[in-house]
C-alpha cells in the first residue's frame, strides 16, 4: 500500500533543539491583503492607510501594517512549529525591522531554541525563534515565541528540558528606526490625535472605551489571510473533544483588535519597534467581546528632536467592560496560585514610537 504524501506536521518529539527550518510558501504581500487587514481590524493608523501621509513622513508609500506583517512571519511557521499546538503562549525580544510594502515578499525561517515535557508527558512547550525577511534578505522581524505543542505518543522518551533565558524587554540600541523618516512634517490632524510624546505620564492608565466582538466568519477570515493553518483555529470536528471544545481565535488576531481599539487615545503613534514580552492568559472564542486599556509603563528618550518612545502595557478583557466594570487584574485559584483573572486574555508589554509635541529645534 502507497504511504500517505500529506504531512501531519511537527510534534514535540520532532522539535529538537537546534532544528533549523526555512519554512515553504513565501508570500508577496499585496493592496488587497492590506485592505483586508483594515476591513477584519478596523484599524485606523493613517500610516498604513493613507499614501500623502507616509510619503510626508519618508515612507515610499503606506507601509503594510507592522501587525500584518507579524502575523504572516508568524503564520509561515505554523505548518512546521505549531500545526499540532494546543495554544501559542507567549512572545518576547519581538523587533519590528524594515518597513515592508505593497509588491514586497516575505520568507521567514526559525531555530528551535529550547523544549520541555509538561508533567501530564502528552504536551510540551516548545520556544522557537523566527526571522522575516523581504525579497533583498533585509530583516523586517525577528520574535521568540513559545508554544504548547502535543507529542505523538505519551509514551515516548523526550530528553532533559532546556529552557532559554529569554530578555524582559528589547534594548534601545535594537530599535529599527528608519533612517529617512521625517516626523518634522507629522501632522495631527491626519490622525485625530492632541497627545504627543510629552503628554503622556508614567503610571497613566488609558481605558480605550469601545468593544469589539469577533464574529466567527472574522477570525476565521483572518486565519486565512495570515496562512495560519493551525488545528486549533479550524477543525471543529477533531476540536468538539478538546479542553475548549471549539476552535479558538487566534491569540495573534486578538492583538491586532486590541491594538486596533487602542487607537482612541493612542492616535499619534507611528509604528511598533518592540514587543517586550506577552502572554494569551486565556482563550477568546466566537462571540467573545474584546476590550482593551493601556497603561504606560516608562517613556523613553531617543535624543531625537522629533521624537520618543513609549513602552505600553496592553490589556484586553473578554466579555467585561473594564472601563464601566471592576475587574481583578490576577486572582488566585483553587491551590492559592495567582492566575490571571479568566476574562484577561492579553497582557502585552510593547514600545512604540510617537512624535514629541515641537519638533524642531528651537
Amino acid at each position: 500500500m502507497m504511504a500517505n504524501k500529506a504531512s501531519l506536521g511537527n510534534y514535540f518529539e520532532d522539535l529538537t533543539v537546534g532544528l533549523k527550518i526555512d519554512h515553504a510558501v513565501s508570500r508577496t504581500l499585496t493592496e488587497g491583503d492590506a485592505a483586508l487587514y483594515l476591513a477584519l481590524t478596523a484599524s485606523r493608523y493613517p500610516l498604513f492607510c493613507n499614501t500623502e501621509f507616509a510619503r510626508e513622513l519618508g515612507f515610499i508609500r503606506e507601509p503594510i501594517h507592522d501587525l500584518l506583517v507579524f502575523h504572516i512571519v508568524f503564520g509561515k511557521s505554523v505548518p512546521d512549529i505549531s500545526l499540532n499546538a494546543v495554544a501559542n503562549l507567549g512572545y518576547a525580544d519581538v523587533r519590528f525591522g524594515e518597513a515592508v510594502y505593497p509588491g514586497d515578499t516575505i520568507s521567514a525561517e526559525t531555530e528551535v531554541i529550547g523544549r520541555r515535557e509538561s508533567s501530564g508527558g502528552d504536551t510540551g512547550i516548545v520556544w522557537v525563534q523566527t526571522f522575516g525577511y523581504n525579497q533583498h534578505k533585509r530583516e523586517v522581524i525577528r520574535f521568540i515565541r513559545w508554544v504548547l505543542v502535543n507529542k505523538a505518543n505519551s509514551a515516548n522518551e523526550t530528553g532533559p528540558a532546556i529552557v532559554p533565558p529569554t530578555p524582559n524587554e528589547v534594548a534601545t540600541a535594537d530599535f529599527y528606526i528608519p533612517e529617512d523618516l521625517k516626523l518634522s512634517a507629522f501632522d495631527g490632524r491626519v490622525t485625530g490625535g492632541k497627545w504627543f510624546w510629552d503628554d503622556y505620564e508614567v503610571g497613566e492608565r488609558i481605558d480605550h472605551v469601545e468593544g469589539m466582538a469577533i464574529e466567527e466568519a472574522e477570525h476565521q477570515m483572518a486565519a486565512r489571510l495570515y496562512q495560519n493553518t493551525a488545528r486549533a483555529h479550524f477543525n471543529a470536528h477533531a476540536l468538539k473533544d478538546s479542553r475548549f471544545g471549539t476552535r479558538v481565535v487566534y491569540g495573534g488576531h486578538v492583538i491586532s483588535i486590541a491594538r486596533a481599539l487602542s487607537f482612541n487615545g493612542l492616535e499619534n503613534i507611528v509604528r511598533i519597534l518592540a514587543f517586550n514580552g506577552g502572554t494569551h492568559s486565556n482563550p477568546t472564542v466566537t462571540g467573545d467581546t474584546i476590550f482593551a486599556y493601556t497603561d504606560i509603563l516608562e517613556k523613553i528618550n531617543l535624543n531625537r528632536v522629533d521624537c520618543g518612545a513609549l513602552r505600553l502595557r496592553l490589556i484586553a478583557t473578554k466579555n467585561l467592560d473594564p472601563y464601566t466594570e471592576n475587574i481583578e487584574f490576577k486572582v488566585p485559584d483553587e491551590k492559592g496560585r495567582e492566575r490571571y483573572h479568566p476574562n484577561v486574555v492579553l497582557d502585552l508589554d510593547y514600545t512604540v514610537l510617537i512624535p514629541k509635541k515641537v519638533r524642531s529645534e528651537q
